[in-house]
């Protein structure tokens, strides 16, 4: 049996220590998605949202947490990350009245540890932001599902979703 790393000789919950460990070129790519309504797909659409331009302000949003991922999740690992990027692609389907934006955050750095925490954060916030920036048009937009879709580098390998 493996010696669990995440908890110290107390059974608490600890940081790792990864001082040992090399850096490598480390890369993390996450989705998520948010439903909404076709009202709110073509206020979206025409630059209509009160708040403003919802995919700029979503893409700065999860920027900012990928950067601050150490701030909100316990045990990450504060990381200098080289790159962080969000895209946005709708995927409607207007005769069964489906209006879906995907997201998908790809994060890369150099380091001793991975970026999945960051690209996940990321993609969950900026989702959370187009929520919050078209919440006034419509509050039952649906956010996810949300996973990782691919992510290199490190002692555990790569990792791709099929």
């Amino acid at each position: 049996m493996s010696e669990l790393t995440h908890f110290n000789e107390q059974g608490r919950a600890k940081m790792v220590d990864v001082s040992d460990k090399n850096d490598t070129v480390r890369t993390a790519r996450a989705t998520s998605s948010v439903v909404v309504n076709e009202t709110i797909y073509r206020q979206i659409e025409n630059g209509q949202i009160k708040k403003g331009d919802v995919f700029a302000v979503a893409q700065v949003a999860g920027i900012m947490a990928a950067k601050n991922t150490s701030q909100i999740i316990p045990m990450c690992h504060p990381l200098a990350l080289s790159g962080v990027d969000i895209s946005f692609e709708w995927n409607v389907d207007e005769s069964a009245g489906h209006y879906e934006v995907e997201l998908v955050a790809a994060v890369k750095t150099k380091g001793p540890t991975g970026v999945e925490m960051e690209a996940l954060t990321a993609v969950s916030t900026a989702a959370l932001t187009i929520y919050d920036m078209c919440k006034a048009a419509g509050k039952e937009m649906v956010i996810g599902p949300t996973m990782l879709l691919q992510k290199t580098g490190g002692k555990s390998g790569d990792y791709q979703r099929d």
